[in-house]
């Protein structure tokens, strides 16, 4: 359907999705796109359409923060250029980077090592182009699949993630709903302009939609028919809080494997003395503790367990 086809202002969209949606959906969508290509934040990753780059930044933006995933990035595409370098790359050794580099959730750099070797095994070195091809690699999930399509061939849909719900919920009144914002991103974007589009909208999210909006200081290019810039409300979805890094499993998880990285094997003790001053075989953080936090990262393909007559070592995998 056409714009021209449109009829009211919600044509296309269930009535209670989006009832401060514009009518002139052509002119709120090349307000935007002028918005974006005037001006952006330049992350490297937008100055390519090389598939593995994107899944690489894709992957490694999941819960971090972008000016720390900047660094992290250039240091791993010029260590593992193209897939078939990180297929024929030693799994420790991506881990090891991946810790050293504070990415969090050490499985993500092992998903990516075995996406690597799939594209170069099941697809003969040339990246699946679709969301549903991508999402059969290892890790890649809806939101990272649809990413990759859209940015590396320009054939996604459209993305949401928590700063196009944000934009959505106070531009077009968006009610709170995940099948909702789906919906109406969709009715929004334009066909076949994923590529620029996703980019744009969640730039706006980012720099202009933020938790606290910065409209005028930016320019938002939406601000004629923003809801929220209307009324003054700029009540935003709800997002689950983040559970605390300092102290968690995660934490332990990521300092074991970053040790592992630095040493050919560790004894038990040995081990969980470096990674948590308060370390004490026989206390509630102590080899049980460890042995769980080892077991889970074994699960995970990271880490192999050694069992000797006298001691016990943990080495990567």
């Amino acid at each position: 359907m056409t714009d021209s086809d449109a009829s009211g202002a919600t044509a296309g969209v269930d009535d209670g999705d989006a009832p401060a949606l514009p009518d002139d959906l052509g002119a709120v969508r090349e307000a935007l796109v002028d918005w974006y290509e005037a001006d952006h934040r330049a992350f490297p990753w937008r100055r390519t359409e090389d598939p593995y780059e994107i899944l690489v930044s894709e992957v490694m933006s999941q819960q971090t923060q972008l000016d720390r995933v900047v660094p992290a990035w250039e240091d791993f595409v010029e260590e593992w250029p193209t897939t078939a370098a990180l297929a024929d790359a030693d799994r420790g050794d991506v881990v090891a980077f991946w810790s050293d580099h504070s990415l969090g959730y050490n499985n993500r750099a092992k998903y990516l090592h075995e996406a690597a070797g799939q594209v170069e095994d099941d697809y003969d070195g040339a990246f699946p182009e679709t969301p549903a091809e991508l999402r059969e690699l290892m890790g890649v999930g809806p939101y990272t699949a649809n990413a990759v399509a859209s940015f590396a061939f320009n054939n996604g849909d459209a993305v949401v993630d928590t700063n196009v719900k944000r934009v959505l919920h106070r531009a077009f009144a968006v009610p709170d709903d995940d099948d909702a914002f789906a919906r109406v991103a969709s009715r929004v974007m334009p066909d076949g302009g994923s590529r620029v589009w996703n980019n744009a909208i969640m730039e706006l999210g980012g720099v202009a939609c933020g938790t606290t909006p910065r409209c005028d200081e930016v320019g938002c290019p939406w601000r004629r028919w923003c809801h929220a810039y209307e009324t003054g409300d700029f009540t935003a979805p709800d997002v689950p809080e983040q559970p605390s890094f300092e102290g968690s499993r995660r934490q332990f998880r990521g300092r074991i494997v970053r040790l592992l990285g630095e040493r050919d094997e560790m004894e038990l003790d040995a081990l969980g003395h470096r990674i948590r001053v308060d370390y004490a075989p026989g206390g509630e953080h102590g080899r049980e503790w460890l042995r769980d936090l080892l077991s889970d990262l074994s699960d995970d393909g990271l880490v192999r367990i050694e069992e000797g007559s006298d001691r016990t070592v943990a080495r990567l995998r």
